[in-house]
């Protein structure tokens, strides 16, 4: 009997304030994730994290509303709240999803800059405007989220006062984008078919 007391103890004040700190983490990683799915028009996959991630809230909420007098469940609940926020943004960064656009507006000359990201093979607009402080370069170009790091560091190289912008774009018809490179070499694979021919 005194063993099921200090169980239950244990439960209460250590094991369930966890697992609602756990089940909140987990709620609202999908609830960041189902929302980024969502500006980018994945509808079915927007739905199924969007089932989970409610499942989820209501067994975390349930578990509030039966211990309403016990703080350590608001602390883990609170807890749990913040660090999804966290993880999910690092889910998200990982993985990467969608199209920006790149603005980079220059006073200095910026055709080292778009020949270079050309090379690279990344789309390039130049135009010439004009802004606070006389004639500057527009050059826009459309990248795969996964390249923002690459590109920023390009222009850091080339111009590391040119003033950039990003914005995610929903959709795009078309574009030159660089080849996502392949851990297989394919010109080993197409020589080794041909062989067994």
């Amino acid at each position: 009997m005194e063993y099921l007391i200090i169980n239950s103890e244990i439960f209460s004040l250590l094991i369930l304030p966890v697992l609602i700190f756990m089940a909140r983490v987990m709620d609202v990683t999908l609830g960041t994730i189902r929302i980024i799915f969502v500006t980018r028009g994945k509808k079915f996959l927007a739905t199924m994290l969007g089932f989970f991630e409610v499942m989820v809230w209501i067994l975390a909420i349930g578990q509030i509303m039966q211990n309403l007098t016990n703080i350590t469940y608001y602390l883990a609940y609170a807890g749990g709240f913040a660090m999804g926020n966290y993880v999910g943004i690092y889910i998200e960064e990982k993985l990467a999803i969608g199209t920006l656009a790149v603005r980079i507006i220059t006073i200095k000359d910026a055709s080292e800059l778009a020949d270079y990201l050309k090379s690279k093979k990344f789309g390039v607009t130049s135009i010439d405007a004009h802004g606070n402080t006389g004639n500057v370069k527009v050059i826009i170009t459309i990248i795969k989220r996964k390249h923002l790091a690459e590109v920023v560091s390009i222009i850091k190289r080339f111009n590391p006062r040119a003033f950039y912008s990003v914005e995610d774009i929903k959709a795009v018809s078309e574009g030159a984008f660089p080849e996502v490179k392949s851990s297989y070499d394919m010109n080993f694979l197409n020589s080794i078919k041909y062989k067994k021919k």
